[in-house]
């Protein structure tokens, strides 16, 4: 095994996931889909199918939540039921412990903000609309979002298309500017979910990993699998996009494990902030 990568350059522009990780919305979905099971007498969803979920795209989490719960009615209507208490209770989200001091301090520094998220539109609107602060950080142009018609169909995390679509709109900013782009080892990607973290290694980018409790307790033993990029369902195959190479491998030195965006250690990543 090789020894971790310990040379990297500073980092220049950092990638955020929302759900789960700026946000709390992942509880919104778990109170949301255990509603629906309830009314149909079924158990509250379990973590090891949740985690099957996160970060991906809505028709994807849906068809496999479907196959799970196995529920009487088509999925058709549990998506129709689901929109309409999404529609309730997404207006309440709040941000996660540290998330407004990280971006004022990422902003302050000058590094550049992109979002990469499997909302669509609508979703994205009902869970930010009372946000516009902690948000007016990233620009509209940078928002890459799940139902973005330049990501191809299919290709949600794990693929990495979101992560290198959200930096190439960062380097597309740049260009305008006449500054230097970005390199993939230049981004950061902050994640709370494992197709989100495979989506960023793939994209040959350095990641930060900061789960929900639920989920790291789900995953415990097996963390350095999960900054790997080795449990997403693509598994070691090979595809467009991706770095050659990549997903990574254990003890490489490309991501790490937060349990809280409070305890990230900026200089660390070469990123210096005011005092």
């Amino acid at each position: 095994m090789a020894p971790p990568k310990t040379d990297f350059p500073p980092i220049r522009a950092c990638l955020f996931d929302m759900d789960g990780l700026l946000i709390d919305s992942e509880d919104i979905y778990s109170l949301v889909t255990d509603i629906i099971l309830a009314k149909y007498s079924r158990p509250p969803l379990p973590w090891h199918i949740k985690a099957q979920l996160q970060g991906r795209p809505g028709p994807v989490s849906d068809a496999i939540f479907h196959s799970y719960a196995k529920l009487p009615i088509s999925l058709t209507e549990f998506a129709s039921q689901s929109a309409t208490l999404k529609e309730q209770h997404f207006p309440a989200t709040k941000p996660l412990p540290g998330v407004p001091a990280l971006l004022k301090n990422l902003e302050g520094a000058g590094i550049q903000l992109a979002l990469a998220t499997s909302s669509n539109k609508r979703n994205f609107g009902l869970k930010t609309a009372h946000l516009t602060e902690l948000f007016s950080c990233i620009e509209e142009e940078k928002r890459v979002l799940g139902d973005d018609e330049r990501l191809e169909h299919g290709r949600g995390k794990p693929a990495p298309d979101i992560y290198l679509l959200a930096m190439e709109m960062v380097n597309a900013g740049l260009r305008r500017r006449g500054e230097k782009e970005v390199r993939r080892e230049e981004c950061l990607v902050f994640e709370d979910s494992v197709p989100g973290v495979e989506a960023g290694r793939r994209a040959g980018m350095r990641v930060v990993w900061c789960p929900h409790p639920g989920l790291a307790k789900e995953f415990k033993g097996r963390e350095k699998l999960v900054l790997a990029g080795k449990i997403g369902e693509r598994g070691d195959v090979q595809e467009k996009g991706a770095t050659p190479g990549w997903p990574g491998e254990i003890d490489d030195g490309w991501g790490e494990t937060l349990e809280s965006l409070e305890h990230f250690d900026y200089a660390k990543y070469g990123i210096k902030i005011a005092a």
